[in-house]
């Protein structure tokens, strides 16, 4: 059984890897909390705005919001739901294929989601680049970019 236990070197990766993971979500948490308390979106809600924010035409189909977002189709129609009753977002068929749904940002939603954008911005000045240094966190957010294995785009206002 020894011969399959993980020997020093490994063992000290694993650590760092926990580090990393654990470490990286307890921080998406804290960043998406302070999203929450000054822009009022709930995580799942900003995550939808932003992808929609930086999506071409801010439009998507809605099964592709589920695929990208990593949402059921039924947790995507709640958030959707909430987002609409909110005048936030607007669904529509596509005019190429009468079976797909598109989602796009209202002008109300474009606002809230840049606010909100902004807010996730002073967040990240405040807990990490005020303790990093900038060039520390672009060093590391371009080491994670090379490691993702599918890299997705940037806003681009």
């Amino acid at each position: 059984m020894a011969e399959n236990c993980p020997d020093t070197a490994d063992l000290e990766l694993l650590e760092q890897w926990n580090i990393l993971q654990s470490g990286f979500r307890r921080l998406t948490d804290q960043l998406l909390a302070d999203v929450q308390a000054k822009a009022g979106l709930t995580p799942s809600e900003f995550q939808v705005l932003w992808f929609l924010l930086t999506s071409p035409e801010q439009t998507a189909p809605m099964n592709q919001l589920a695929a990208t977002l990593n949402f059921t189709t039924a947790g995507t129609t709640k958030v959707a739901d909430r987002l609409t009753d909110a005048e936030l977002l607007q669904r529509q068929p596509s005019a190429a294929d009468r079976r797909v749904v598109l989602a796009s940002l209202t002008a109300k939603g474009q606002r809230v989601a840049m606010d909100a954008a902004l807010a996730l911005a002073g967040a990240l000045r405040e807990r990490v680049v005020s303790r990093v240094g900038l060039e520390t966190f672009a060093s590391t957010a371009g080491c994670v970019r090379e490691l993702d294995p599918n890299p997705g785009q940037t806003c681009r206002p």
